[in-house]
């Protein structure tokens, strides 16, 4: 008995221009779309390098803001707890009076600026000269809220160094005067991802500064960054 003979699977027809010409045109339309992709990137590059600085060499400044990075089971995680740690180094050398810990608290049982404030507490920070913000949901936010909430004009931006250029150009955008610390980490794969998402983070940015749109929550003023340094002069 014979077997039936099956038909052959067509391959799909190719996605590529046929002609030379159209292929060209693809190229060509292929950089372009890169060029365009990393002009953000190129931007944050160009307007931050003369703000950033290593702890041992940050001007002497009154306010230090510290962006959250996630938690672990409460606690801070490895790349935020560095940071925190970096800020902990300024306050205990007298190069800044006050940490403005910003975060997302947008549900009960996830709460990073407290958890933030603990940390710091146990680096020796008083708890007086911290200072809390809550809808810290995202840098742009931070931002804004340090300057329109807590009415904090100059500060130190403490973050890793993939993304501190990115808080400098957006807290310059929203009136901070900023000098930026970057927090090394080994170049292990939670380094490359955050290189990389940084490259498409850096179109929101740039739309951020430009448009300047309101965060997500402003509320009233709040007078703490005020109080925390009352009570250390």
């Amino acid at each position: 008995m014979r077997r039936p003979t099956l038909p052959r699977p067509r391959l799909p027809r190719t996605l590529l221009p046929r002609t030379r010409a159209g292929r060209r045109r693809l190229v060509r339309a292929v950089m372009a779309g890169c060029l365009l992709a990393l002009l953000p990137a190129t931007w944050l590059r160009l307007t931050t390098d003369d703000r950033l600085r290593a702890a041992a060499d940050v001007p002497r400044t009154d306010v230090a803001v510290v962006f959250g990075a996630g938690l672990w089971d409460g606690e801070p995680s490895p790349y935020l707890a560095h940071r925190l740690d970096a800020a902990a180094g300024l306050y205990r050398a007298g190069r800044i009076e006050v940490v403005l810990v910003t975060g997302d608290n947008s549900r009960e049982d996830y709460d990073e600026p407290d958890a933030m404030r603990a940390y710091l507490t146990r680096q020796g920070v008083p708890d007086a000269r911290i200072v809390s913000d809550y809808a810290g949901f995202d840098t742009w936010d931070s931002c804004v809220r340090a300057r329109k909430i807590f009415g904090v004009d100059r500060a130190v931006l403490i973050s890793q160094d993939f993304h501190v250029r990115r808080a400098v150009a957006l807290c310059r955008a929203a009136g901070v005067t900023s000098y930026g610390v970057g927090v090394a980490e080994p170049r292990d794969s939670t380094w490359y991802y955050g290189g990389v998402r940084e490259v498409v983070a850096a179109g929101k940015a740039a739309w951020d500064a430009v448009v300047e749109p309101g965060p997500r929550f402003l509320g009233p003023r709040e007078p703490g960054v005020g109080r925390a340094l009352a009570s250390g002069r």
